[in-house]
């Protein structure tokens, strides 16, 4: 072991897992959107990597909302109306539209297996 790689990771956000409601509609939006690349475990377990960060969603009658005091993932686009299209083209539903804040813009939406994210840009 490379203890100068141990480390430099230590401490730091390593994995995400977030639920989802309809497992192979989560998959399917994802793959769409925003290209990711799944491996299942089982029927209730699908993982994803090299995106930004790796994790999973799970099967789960609950979801993940912020106003419910849920963490909120947030992505990066570069052209934010375009990902906006792609996530309601895709079955996402958009839950407060693009809109400033101190930094920049961004907007908020569900996918179709429940849970709530973001995009954002300068």
């Amino acid at each position: 072991m490379n203890a100068g790689a141990a480390m430099s990771t230590h401490h730091h956000i390593d994995y995400i897992e977030v639920p989802s409601r309809d497992l192979a509609a989560t998959k399917s939006f994802f793959t769409t959107v925003f290209d990711f690349a799944f491996t299942d475990y089982g029927d209730d377990y699908t993982a994803f990597e090299g995106v930004g960060i790796t994790g999973g969603f799970f099967t789960s009658p609950n979801v993940s909302q912020a106003k419910q005091g849920a963490t909120l993932v947030v992505f990066y686009s570069a052209d934010l109306e375009a990902t906006q299209a792609a996530v309601e083209a895709a079955g996402g539903t958009v839950t407060q539209a693009i809109f400033s804040f101190p930094g920049g813009r961004r907007f908020h939406f569900d996918e179709p297996g429940g849970s709530e994210f973001a995009v954002w840009s300068e």
